[in-house]
């Protein structure tokens, strides 16, 4: 496992810590992780497996988690690779992840690279999965480099989140060639997503450098 990975790991452990621990009630927390298929990114889904394994082990009775692709029109819960609520029998709970698990890494196994990005309309799929489930902590994990693109006839502008009580978590936003020779275009998506995410009342972070991370865990 690289170090970035290792950090990777830490930092979502963090993140889950964050959002509730032993003392949360039941049903406290839901997680919904939305996945960048398009183009070379769905070359960094291998990586998301392990994340997402690792969000699976903090998760306990009465906890939510749903994992979704962003392709195309991501608004529609077809694109929901797998979702769970967490038994209160650890028997039961075990064989949950592991049916949780292989379903993720059929996707990755059998994935076709997406055209298009409809990073808002999975945003939109998340809040309502999230606000029907009746979580009170609520996170969505962004895998993705953040560059929207809709097909024709996708209507997304000036539509507005409703994220009050939400975090939304951008992981691994790679940077694309054209950012290297131009840096305003990575830090016009980053301040892009963080405003509309904002504006609709949730909290808004970045996890791409790791390294002091670590030290914010729990003992």
């Amino acid at each position: 496992m690289t170090k970035r990975l290792t950090m990777t790991l830490a930092a979502l452990t963090l993140l889950l810590s964050s959002t509730g621990c032993g003392d949360t009630p039941t049903g406290a927390r839901g997680v919904y992780m939305l996945l960048d298929t398009s183009g070379t990114y769905s070359l960094e889904l291998k990586k998301a497996q392990q994340i997402i394994s690792a969000v699976l082990t903090r998760l306990g009775p009465g906890d939510s988690f749903a994992v979704a692709r962003i392709d195309t029109g991501s608004f529609s819960e077809k694109d929901i690779i797998a979702r769970v609520t967490i038994d209160d029998r650890p028997s039961v709970s075990n064989r949950q992840k592991r049916v949780f698990l292989a379903r993720i890494k059929r996707f990755v196994q059998g994935l076709k690279p997406a055209a298009y990005t409809d990073i808002t309309g999975g945003i939109l799929q998340a809040s309502e999965f999230l606000d029907e489930k009746g979580a009170k902590r609520k996170v969505i994990v962004i895998y993705s480099d953040l560059k929207e693109e809709l097909a024709n006839g996708y209507v997304r502008k000036n539509l507005k989140f409703k994220l009050d009580g939400y975090r939304v978590v951008a992981l691994n936003v790679t940077k694309l060639r054209t950012d290297n020779v131009d840096p305003r275009q990575y830090m016009g998506r980053l301040k892009t997503w963080q405003a509309r995410v904002r504006d609709g009342g949730g909290d808004w972070q970045v996890i791409n450098n790791l390294e002091n991370l670590q030290e914010l865990l729990p003992n």
